[in-house]
């Protein structure tokens, strides 16, 4: 015999099983704007030799 599939129900029954409940929706009022902020420039991007980075084994 072959097995009958989920309904919706159960999908949605062991979907919660699994991963519990979903967190509650975040309100408008909660948002934030990001800043997108450039690379730190504390060294010099010359700094390192790239010939001690080539490690061969």
């Amino acid at each position: 015999m072959a097995e009958q599939p989920f309904t919706d129900d159960e999908y949605a029954f062991l979907r919660h099983i699994r991963f519990g409940e979903l967190p509650p929706p975040v309100r408008p009022d909660e948002l934030v704007a990001l800043t997108e902020t450039d690379p730190g420039r504390d060294r010099s991007e010359t700094a390192e030799d790239p010939m001690r980075w080539n490690v061969q084994g």
